[in-house]
């Protein structure tokens, strides 16, 4: 039986999402559908391929995950559908993918990208401004049925890469940068507990404040606390016990965290 997921900037409002899913399942009856997230911020790329990367990674192999995140929606850029190591996956060409990329290529899995050029796998109309439901649903919908990847398309080698914040090592300290605001105000890093190692003893700077020490969960510390500590995937986070870091730092996607190995 096929899974399949979706991740979307369509929020649950507008019937978008419940769109795709009625045509996923008018061609693939028994397919399994699990959203991701359909709350990433409006047009924001590098979020959604982050929020996907992080999930996909716990789904059966040949999953295909489908993510419409599309701000060029109607120009020319193109469709894709690709397997990506154990996975696959269906979406705009701008990107979103480039983290379930490099995580197939680090492990040296096989990649393959198509060009999505073969309307016969698409609706019969397709508008200018939803190709998630006239193309990326049924192109998912065919390959979970059993269409093969270069029956959908032409292949491509070319597509877009974003690039993604790096860990830069200065003498004295890690320099890394917010990466992700949570739902509950939590600020995750590009710095991971691999790039730190010294844990217990780090200090850590960003948005004008020094947090001194680390701690292994939430609750080591009281409410109202700045606590810095490893997420459930092993990044760096800043957290106010039973608050909101965001609001408290006024903090933002791509402001600088510095750790060092002693008080700096």
């Amino acid at each position: 039986m096929a899974i399949l997921t979706l991740t979307t900037d369509f929020g649950l409002k507008d019937g978008n999402v419940g769109a795709m899913k009625g045509v996923i399942w008018s061609i693939c009856r028994q397919a399994q559908i699990a959203d991701i997230s359909h709350t990433i911020s409006p047009q924001n790329i590098p979020e959604a391929g982050l929020v996907l990367a992080r999930a996909a990674r716990y789904f059966p192999a040949d999953t295909i995950h489908v993510a419409v995140v599309d701000p060029g929606v109607g120009t020319s850029r193109r469709a894709i559908a690709a397997r990506l190591g154990v996975c696959f996956f269906v979406g705009p060409d701008n990107g979103v993918c480039t983290r379930l990329l490099d995580w197939a290529e680090a492990s040296r899995q096989p990649v393959e990208f198509v060009h999505l050029d073969q309307p016969q796998y698409w609706l019969p109309e397709v508008s200018h401004v939803f190709h998630g439901r006239d193309i990326f649903a049924p192109v998912a919908a065919h390959l979970a049925v059993g269409v093969g990847l270069r029956q959908l398309g032409t292949p491509i080698a070319d597509v877009l890469r974003l690039p993604l914040p790096q860990v830069e090592r200065l003498p004295d300290r890690l320099r890394g940068e917010i990466i992700h605001i949570d739902h509950f105000g939590n600020l995750h890093t590009s710095l991971r507990q691999q790039d730190i190692g010294w844990q217990t003893a780090a200090t850590i700077a960003l948005c004008g404040v020094k947090i001194y020490g680390m701690v292994s969960t939430f609750g080591d510390l009281p409410a109202g606390e700045l606590a810095a500590l490893y997420g459930s995937n092993g990044d760096l986070i800043i957290s106010v016990v039973n608050g909101n870091a965001a609001g408290r730092l006024h903090a933002r996607i791509g402001d600088m965290v510095e750790v060092y190995a002693a008080d700096g």
